[in-house]
């Protein structure tokens, strides 16, 4: 039975609508990790340490497909529920094409200064070399990337969140089975993993964007639009929370390795890239739900229907919850299992991993109603409240956290950065619901 963004969510419908984005997002999550595995058991720990180095760069100049991507969807979905499908059309047309044009430039100028921004993030004599091959391999793909970035939210708002998991499966796919072939059987290191992930980049955005240019089915297609500057700023401004998401992450990531380095020396982002494995695969179910729920919150307020907010705002908090609970059990007791996966064969790298991820795995708990509170601003087309909860929790607060916590905790004072920073941040956000209940009519 398909489900319609008018239709009322049940607790069993909103999980049928928003679970392929979750397998989405996961699956999506599983390009690095994959990576990470085949790098580090078939090229070493200094290759291994030199994917991580350069990752946040790239995670850096692909947030523009996020804050495209969600921004994007809530605008075309809030304007969906006017009932005004030409102009959704139009907007979306013409926020794919900003997209593209941005990719280009911003990947154009990366792949020059490669070899200047590896050694910025920290890169030694030993590292430049993979850090810069990685990098510019993945960059060529970066277009298409941030495009299948934004196509994730869009398909959702389209109502084809199915089709949206066949391209992350696919991709997925085709990451994975090109890793095995290009790292393990062919033993071309950092280069085949790079091509690997690349080349699935590229099928992930390319499918998505042969499919909105054919006549289809769905709510969004491309058409004829022009330069619509008021809904690229609106847009820009709802998305702004992934954005800020995606660039703190980058940002933070980069203090994260500077502080490792100095403790720990290589051995610490190797650790922290194990970690931060597991923690994209985790956040991943948050995210996906929230970028499910972006377009049924947009929907609705656009329709007025406050009823439908407050039931999916409830049904959501409980949710969110629960698989939060169940992910830090999941972290604690699998820590051991999942180090040796990728470090096992240095026994002192890996009793680091296990540390640093049960210490870690305590921000699951508390991660997810954040993450779900700044989409669920976002979808209400709120982007300043969207973007100061996305600002605080990968930013202000994990950069004071990062900073001082290893001034008296040492190594262990970096894993519990994001713990802190996290349940900070859930007492802001909490104040902000109350503040705005009155303006939204929630709860």
């Amino acid at each position: 039975m398909e489900i319609k963004l008018s239709d009322h969510f049940t607790y069993r419908r909103l999980i049928q609508f928003v679970m392929p984005c979750v397998v989405m997002m996961v699956v999506t999550s599983l390009y690095t990790v994959i990576d990470g595995f085949f790098v580090s058991n078939y090229a070493g720990k200094m290759a291994f340490a030199a994917v991580n180095l350069i990752w946040p760069f790239l995670q850096l100049i692909s947030a523009a497909g996020f804050m495209f991507g969600s921004g994007g969807s809530a605008l075309t979905a809030f304007v969906l529920g006017t009932g005004d499908e030409k102009k959704a059309n139009e907007i979306f047309t013409m926020l794919v094409m900003v997209l593209g044009v941005i990719g280009v430039v911003i990947s154009a100028v990366g792949f020059v200064f490669m070899p200047q921004i590896a050694v910025i993030l920290g890169a030694d004599e030993y590292l430049i070399d993979d850090c810069v091959l990685y990098g510019r391999i993945l960059i060529c793909a970066n277009p298409l990337f941030m495009m299948q970035n934004a196509y994730q939210s869009f398909l959702v708002t389209a109502e084809r969140p199915r089709f949206g998991l066949g391209i992350a499966i696919m991709a997925g796919l085709i990451n994975g089975l090109l890793d095995f072939f290009l790292v393990a059987v062919f033993p071309l290191g950092v280069w085949g993993a790079g091509l690997a992930t690349a080349l699935s980049q590229i099928a992930g955005g390319l499918v998505p964007t042969i499919y909105f240019m054919r006549k289809n089915k769905s709510r969004l297609r491309f058409v004829k639009t022009r330069m619509d500057f008021p809904a690229l700023w609106k847009a820009c401004g709802n998305g702004s929370s992934e954005m800020m998401t995606n660039l703190s992450g980058a940002v933070v990531s980069l203090l994260y390795n500077y502080q490792l380095l100095r403790l720990a020396a290589e051995d610490g982002v190797a650790a922290y890239g194990a970690i931060m494995y597991v923690s994209f695969v985790f956040t991943a179910f948050h995210f996906g739900y929230a970028i499910g729920c972006n377009p049924i919150v947009g929907y609705h307020y656009g329709a007025g229907n406050e009823a439908e907010l407050k039931s999916v705002l409830r049904k959501s908090l409980f949710l969110t919850g629960t698989v939060g609970l169940g992910m830090t059990a999941a972290a604690e007791l699998l820590a051991g299992p999942i180090s040796f996966v990728y470090v096992g064969y240095d026994p002192g790298l890996c009793q680091m991993t296990i540390q640093g991820m049960k210490l870690f795995g305590l921000s699951f708990l508390i991660s997810g109603f954040n993450i779900f509170a700044s989409a669920f601003f976002t979808g209400l087309n709120n982007g300043m409240v969207s973007a100061m909860i996305s600002m605080l929790r990968t930013l202000v607060f994990q950069v004071a956290a990062v900073l001082l916590l290893p001034i008296w905790l040492k190594l262990d004072g970096i894993w519990l950065s994001v713990v802190a920073a996290e349940a900070a941040t859930l007492v802001i956000t909490l104040g902000f619901f109350v503040v705005n209940r009155k303006k939204y009519h929630y709860f």
